[in-house]
């Protein structure tokens, strides 16, 4: 049936056909090779296999492409083709693997979205690409724009309805904040301390303040450069006086706005939001 669909879709004029293995995972690897010879030599163009069901680990599923790669005939005439589900969370490793094991095209979705836990999502395999690619990959890469990935993820979100949580890699809310004392101050002495790819590579453009979130675990390197912002110079003592009031506000709210340190540092009784001190 493989080879008589193709060799059909070849009498229609279709080029560019691509025969691929559904829950190739699973399946045993000498038929594998068959099939996909087999459908090569009807004239199948890109060929390659699905982990339908996410059940492979990433050594796995490299060892299995590199099987494939090593035992199908006539299999470097065509493109192998890699598409993971994420069931167990590791359908990004498991396209890496595959593509460091000699595989040339990458099946994604945008945000990860598909069937039950989703596909491997296209910003996170890109960006591994684009920042790991030249070292470990080959030097497999992509002509994608990452420049519009923010501004993708964002628009099928809004259309889909599905939005991803916070942490998500790449496209979540808070990939670029940072509130720990210890990563804010590496970070104000240069981004790249705590960040494995700038924020305008994605396409989010992002002040340094604007990605340090003033909280409980904020250090008083934080808060002296953030009033700095603010157009407040601050001798040692009145620093330390202000970060003193801080660390007790910080018991009261979660996020501490710059309206809050105006206030603590004019002495003024109204801190922004203290009813809203949980959100």
């Amino acid at each position: 049936m493989a080879t008589s669909s193709i060799r059909f879709a070849k009498s229609l004029g279709f080029v560019d056909i691509e025969f691929g293995c559904e829950d190739g995972g699973r399946s045993d690897k000498e038929f594998l090779c068959k099939i996909l010879g087999e459908s090569i030599k009807a004239g199948a163009a890109t060929v390659g296999i699905a982990d339908t069901v996410g059940i492979n680990m990433p050594q796995e599923f490299g060892e299995l492409v590199s099987y494939l790669k090593a035992n199908t005939p006539g299999i470097y005439y065509v493109i192998f083709s890699v598409h993971c589900h994420n069931d167990f969370g590791v359908a990004t490793a498991n396209t890496i693997a595959g593509v460091c094991a000699g595989a040339r095209q990458v099946e994604v979705t945008i945000n990860g979205i598909g069937e039950r836990s989703g596909n491997a999502p296209l910003e996170e395999v890109v960006m591994a690409l684009k920042c790991r690619g030249e070292y470990l990959m080959d030097g497999a890469y992509t002509r994608i724009n990452t420049r519009q990935i923010m501004a993708t993820s964002q628009m099928v979100q809004e259309y889909t309805g599905l939005y991803v949580q916070p942490h998500k890699p790449i496209v979540g809310a808070s990939c670029f904040v940072h509130e720990s004392g210890i990563h804010q101050d590496g970070i104000l002495k240069n981004r790249s301390t705590y960040e494995i790819l700038s924020p305008e590579d994605v396409g989010v453009v992002i002040s340094q303040s604007s990605s340090i979130v003033l909280g409980k675990l904020s250090g008083r390197h934080a808060v002296k450069d953030r009033l700095k912002e603010l157009g407040y110079e601050l001798d040692d003592d009145k620093l330390n006086d202000i970060f003193s009031k801080f660390r007790d506000l910080t018991k009261h709210k979660k996020r501490i706005t710059d309206d809050d340190l105006k206030a603590l540092v004019t002495g003024g009784d109204e801190i922004s939001s203290l009813n809203g001190a949980n959100k």
